[in-house]
């Protein structure tokens, strides 16, 4: 969604907007699960520089008013890097696009999730909104809602596509960082989930420890092969020695009864 501000009007820039409400995060999971989601992208989008995940950084919406910060959000359209010292927030007249989606990881303190912040997405035109809470035992843990004449409406099915931004996403078991549990994930559209970076490194390490197993399994046999060659041709002299050795024996008998008066061509 682009947006569009007086640019006659004198507006704060990124500099000039605090670049933190000083809120901490509840815990160490909501950081963790935006982590991976946006070290996800990283490799899936490596190519690509017209997208960003912002994680825990604010919103800034409207001059007069504070930021909004969720646990992450993905904006399309804009540049991946704006210079070296990287974003300090996030500035919609500055940007001119909404984010395309955020996600909110509820905690044991509630933050307004399914109410008041699902009504401030809304009004800001933020076209996903996903809410996990992996703390419920009985409702779905992850739900996806679609922006629809201004209204969230819960998208069905896991992993859940999005049409709009060409993945889909949702829960699996997985180990990151040395914890395993359920984490939040990338898909493609037939429902195949992308690899993290240490899956990826792991795969690789796998296939090259694969391929020098088939290399070392193929010199092996080309080693037996060539001792097995050895072998014969070491059979083959032995049988020509011993020929040679039974031709000299019969030269010497045939000698030995000409010396006696015998010829040995008449027997």
């Amino acid at each position: 969604m682009l947006l569009e501000y007086n640019p006659r009007a004198c507006l704060p820039s990124a500099e000039d907007l605090p670049d933190s409400d000083d809120t901490p995060v509840d815990n160490e999971l909501q950081n963790l699960i935006s982590v991976l989601l946006r070290e996800i992208l990283a490799l899936i989008w490596s190519e690509k520089m017209d997208w960003f995940f912002g994680v825990d950084m604010g919103i800034y919406h409207d001059p007069d008013e504070a930021a909004i910060v969720p646990d992450g959000f993905l904006s399309i359209g804009v540049p991946r890097i704006i210079d070296s010292d990287l974003r300090l927030s996030y500035v919609l007249w500055e940007e001119k696009e909404v984010p395309r989606l955020v996600l909110e990881v509820v905690s044991q303190t509630r933050r307004g999730e399914y109410t008041q912040k699902k009504q401030d997405y809304a009004q800001l035109g933020v076209l996903y909104y996903v809410i996990y809470n992996p703390l419920r035992k009985r409702k779905p843990r992850l739900e996806v809602y679609q922006l629809e004449a201004g209204e969230y409406q819960l998208l069905e099915g896991e992993p859940v596509w999005l049409a709009n931004i060409n993945l889909g996403i949702g829960r699996e078991e997985g180990t990151y960082q040395g914890i395993t549990r359920e984490w939040l994930y990338w898909y493609d559209e037939q429902g195949k989930r992308y690899l993290t970076t240490e899956e990826t490194i792991s795969d690789t390490q796998q296939h090259l420890q694969s391929t020098e197993n088939r290399a070392v399994v193929a010199e092996n046999r080309a080693v037996v092969a060539e001792n097995r060659a050895v072998v014969a041709e070491n059979r083959a002299i032995v049988a020509e020695e011993q020929l040679e050795q039974e031709s000299q024996r019969a030269k010497r008998l045939a000698q030995l009864l000409r010396e006696a008066g015998v010829d040995p061509d008449e027997h």
